[in-house]
C-alpha cells in the first residue's frame, strides 16, 4: 500500500492557561460590545462633566457651608456648627410660617390650575373653528417671563388706581349711576390671593398641554361604542376619560407642585414677601441677601432641595409608568 505524509497535528493549549475557542469568541464579542456602548456614550461626557460642575458642586458646597457658622455681620464668630444651623431651620418661626404659606401657596395653585386645564383641555379636545388659535393664545401665558407675568397683574391689573380691575369696577358701577364704585386694594386687602391667582394664570396653560396630550392619546373606539350604547356625556367622562387622565392628572400635580414650591418671581414682584406671602424661596433669599447668615440660608436651601427631590421621586415614577403604558400598546 502506498503510504502518505503525516499531517501535522494542530498543538491544543492545555493547563490552567487553556481557554477554548468558545470562550475566546465570547470575549471579542464583549471587547466589541463595550466598546460601542463607549462610543455612544462618550458624546454626552462633555455635557455630563459640565452638568455635574454647574448644578452637583454648587449643591456640595452648598451642603459643606450648611454646616458653618457664617455669617457676614459677624465675621469673627465664624466655625463649624454641626447640625446647628439645621436646629435652627426647623425651631425658627419665621421658617415654619414659610413653610405653612409655601403649603397654602402651592395647594391652592396646583388644584386650581389643575381644575381650570382640565376644562379647557376637553374644550380644545372638541373640534370647532379656530381651535389652533384659540390653543395658542390659551399657551401664551405660559410663555411669558415670570418677572414679566408679575409686572403685568401688579400694574396693569392690581393697581388701585388705573387697573383694570378697579376700572372695570368703576365702568359696571357707572352704568347703574353710581358715583362712589368699590376700588380695593387688591395686594394689601388679599396679598395671597393676588400672588395665587397671577401663578394660576401662568400655570394653567402647562396643566392644560399635559391633559390635552392625554385626551388626544385615549382610544376613541370605547368612547364611540359607550356613546353608541346610550352612555351621556358625563357617564363617558366619568367611567372612560376620567380613569385613563389619572396618571396624567398626576404628572401634571407633581410637575407643577416641584416648579410652584420654587416660585420667586411672583412674591418678590408682587408683595417683596409681607403681609404673610414670604414663601420658602424668598426666606431663603432674606436670610442670606438681608441677614447675610449665609450658613443657616444654606442649611435652609438643602432641606428645600430635598423636599423637592422627594416630589420629584414622584413624578419621575409616574413618567416611567406612563411610558411603560405607551410602550405595550
Amino acid at each position: 500500500m502506498p503510504t502518505t505524509a503525516a499531517e501535522p497535528t494542530r498543538r491544543v493549549p492545555s493547563g490552567p492557561d487553556a481557554v477554548p475557542a468558545s470562550g475566546r469568541h465570547t470575549a471579542r464579542v464583549r471587547r466589541a460590545q463595550r466598546a460601542r456602548d463607549w462610543a455612544r456614550r462618550a458624546p454626552l461626557l462633555p455635557a455630563l462633566v459640565f452638568l455635574i460642575v454647574v448644578t452637583q458642586l454648587p449643591f456640595l458646597a452648598t451642603v459643606v457651608f450648611s454646616f458653618t457658622r457664617w455669617n457676614a455681620l459677624a465675621p469673627d464668630n465664624r466655625g463649624f456648627a454641626a447640625f446647628g444651623n439645621y436646629v435652627a431651620v426647623f425651631t425658627d418661626p419665621a421658617m415654619r410660617s414659610s413653610v405653612i404659606t409655601t403649603v397654602l401657596l402651592t395647594v391652592t395653585v396646583v388644584l386650581v390650575s389643575l381644575l381650570l386645564g382640565l376644562g379647557l383641555a376637553l374644550l380644545l379636545d372638541r373640534g370647532f373653528r379656530g381651535r389652533g388659535i384659540v390653543r395658542t393664545l390659551l399657551i401664551t401665558p405660559f410663555l411669558v417671563v415670570p418677572v414679566a407675568s408679575a409686572l403685568l397683574w401688579k400694574h396693569a391689573l392690581f393697581n388701585a388706581s388705573y387697573g383694570l380691575l378697579n376700572g372695570a369696577l368703576t365702568w359696571i358701577w357707572g352704568l347703574f349711576g353710581s358715583d362712589n364704585p368699590p376700588q380695593p386694594d387688591w395686594m394689601t386687602d388679599s396679598p395671597l390671593a393676588a400672588v395665587e391667582v397671577s401663578l394660576i394664570w401662568q400655570w394653567t396653560p402647562f396643566m392644560m398641554l399635559i391633559l390635552l396630550a392625554g385626551l388626544q392619546s385615549r382610544a376613541t373606539d370605547a368612547v364611540e361604542a359607550a356613546r353608541m350604547d346610550g352612555a351621556s356625556a358625563f357617564d363617558v367622562f366619568r367611567y372612560l376619560t376620567l380613569p385613563h387622565l389619572r396618571r396624567y392628572l398626576e404628572l401634571a400635580a407633581l410637575l407643577g407642585t416641584i416648579y410652584v414650591v420654587q416660585n420667586f418671581d411672583a412674591v418678590f414682584t408682587l408683595t417683596s414677601g409681607g403681609l404673610g406671602t414670604a414663601n420658602l424661596p424668598y426666606t431663603i433669599y432674606q436670610t442670606f441677601y438681608q441677614a447675610h447668615d449665609y450658613g443657616q440660608a444654606s442649611a435652609q436651601g438643602v432641606v428645600v432641595v430635598l423636599c423637592s427631590l422627594l416630589v420629584a421621586t414622584f413624578a419621575l415614577r409616574t413618567v416611567s409608568s406612563l411610558l411603560r403604558e405607551e410602550v405595550s400598546r
